[in-house]
């Protein structure tokens, strides 16, 4: 695959690291491959791993000019199970199981649970599941140290598998002890997003809002939707964060399994509408964790994501733990050129609605650089940006041609990859627009995203070092001596 980066899928790839990119081979190979974003699961690993992680893949971007940007995935109540002693073992339907929190080890007597409220919050008739969803209990009974369930699908019994309890209320924080401590890490380390994990209610995000100011913070904030109580303040969470993950591992579980494919559809359609990234993730390859080749089935879930115009398609144990972490990102990038190429091949009509931004002026400017851009066949759209607000509603409308993303901040350039078709690029600070021209054509001709002569519109400002100040739309021929014409899509 070539460096070059108009060369990489519209649709953008998030792999996670984890003892399978360990090697510097591996890792480069992986990025190589074309992953935009890499996810650090704080659920898994110390900071120190998770330090070196980041260094590594920051170097690798540095000596090869390619931006990527870096994920920290916080745990949340995620409640597991503690150690399993001796051994893993299985469990048939008809068996009587104890439940108990604490952090003693699990065994066939009892089951314990990293939940200290587990006794307050699980009730009679509640099921409770493991691994999930593999193994299926039903509570019959508390006493005043145990749950007592009965085994209704059966399955093995291994160390730290996720329980789920679907229909328990809990009382626990999205945010735990644990999460202050990564996100205070995530945020000195310069990590480009945070995702909150098990997000139930609007105080969940404003929570984290808070800590972020309170930090002098601005890291970008992903809410992962992942428990069926999130779904009714599905609007509030799109308009609050940066970027919605639709984590269907869990949701998967705590919900019936075969409503998960409609709420993804549900969930993408409305962040497209609002012009806020959409990430899709988990199992998306799971068979290539220990296979050299995915299902079929999973090859039609990947392509279905993109069909559907989602911003990103994420893998976690594929690349993180599995067998074959760089052929897995290689076959996600195959079904997305595959993909896409029948989307230019088969166009749907181009959205022309002017998202709705906290800057109305942004919004129009967009709009017209998308009227304009279509009319005249545009070869790209090119985006002077210091906050990467105006590219996100140009990238909103899903255009056939690119999007090229100039900004001179480290932080923009590389959040800029989690959005759909757009091609960050660094550039320097500019304080004279006269100059801009020059340093588009030279940007652009060097990265072989444009030839002379070829027409592109430029979204500017006046002012192009102030954020929040774009206000003016170009149409430029690469190279020409004339000065731009303002656009005038009609």
């Amino acid at each position: 695959m070539s460096n070059n980066l108009y060369e990489r899928t519209r649709t953008k790839i998030v792999a996670t690291l984890g003892p399978a990119t360990d090697d510097d081979r591996v890792l480069h190979a992986l990025l190589g491959a074309g992953v935009s974003v890499c996810r650090l699961n704080f659920s898994h690993g110390t900071l120190e791993q998770h330090k070196r992680n980041l260094d590594r893949v920051r170097a690798w971007s540095e000596k090869k000019q390619i931006p990527v940007a870096v994920l920290g995935d916080l745990c949340g109540p995620k409640i597991r199970l503690t150690d399993v002693e001796p051994e893993p073992f299985r469990i048939e339907p008809g068996t009587v199981v104890r439940l108990r929190p604490g952090d003693r080890p699990s065994t066939r007597d009892a089951l314990y649970v990293s939940y200290n409220a587990l006794l307050d919050d699980v009730r009679e008739g509640n099921r409770v599941y493991i691994d999930d969803g593999l193994v299926h209990l039903l509570v019959t009974e508390r006493d005043a140290e145990s749950l007592v369930c009965i085994c209704t699908g059966g399955g093995v019994i291994s160390s730290r598998k996720g329980v789920n309890l679907p229909d328990s209320r809990l009382s626990t924080p999205a945010l735990t002890e644990k999460d202050r401590g990564d996100l205070a890490w995530a945020i000195e380390n310069g990590l480009d997003f945070i995702a909150l994990s098990f997000v139930r209610w609007p105080s969940d995000i404003d929570e984290l809002h808070a800590l972020r100011q309170r930090a002098g913070s601005d890291i970008g904030v992903v809410v992962k939707i992942e428990k069926p109580e999130a779904l009714p303040h599905l609007d509030y969470f799109i308009a609050r964060a940066d970027a919605i993950m639709v984590a269907r591992g869990d949701l998967g579980v705590e919900m019936d399994v075969w409503q998960v494919p409609l709420i993804q559809k549900n969930i993408t359609q409305r962040c497209r509408e609002a012009g806020k990234p959409v990430i899709i993730a988990t199992q998306m390859l799971q068979s290539m964790v220990t296979m050299t080749t995915p299902t079929r089935a999973e090859v039609s879930d990947v392509a279905n994501a993109i069909l559907d115009e989602a911003d990103a398609v994420m893998l976690s144990a594929e690349t993180a733990a599995g067998e074959y972490p760089a052929r897995a990102v290689e076959i996600m990038r195959l079904v997305s050129e595959s993909t896409e190429g029948f989307l230019r091949q088969h166009p749907r009509p181009p959205r022309l609605e002017t998202v709705e931004a906290d800057n109305p002026r942004a919004s129009a400017i967009a709009s017209g650089a998308v009227h304009s851009a279509l009319h005249l066949g545009a070869r790209l759209i090119a985006v002077w940006t210091s906050t990467g607000e105006t590219v996100r509603l140009v990238a909103q409308h899903r255009l056939p041609m690119p999007i090229a993303g100039l900004t001179y901040h480290d932080e923009v350039y590389r959040r800029l990859c989690l959005l759909y078709g757009v091609i960050p690029l660094h550039v320097p600070p500019i304080s004279n627009p006269a100059e801009m021209v020059a340093v588009l054509d030279r940007k652009l001709l060097g990265v072989r995203l444009v030839r002379p002569n070829d027409l592109i519109v430029v979204v500017t400002s006046t002012n192009p070092t102030t954020p929040g100040n774009t206000d003016t739309t170009l149409i430029h021929a690469v190279g020409s001596d004339e000065p731009p014409m303002p656009a005038s899509p009609r």
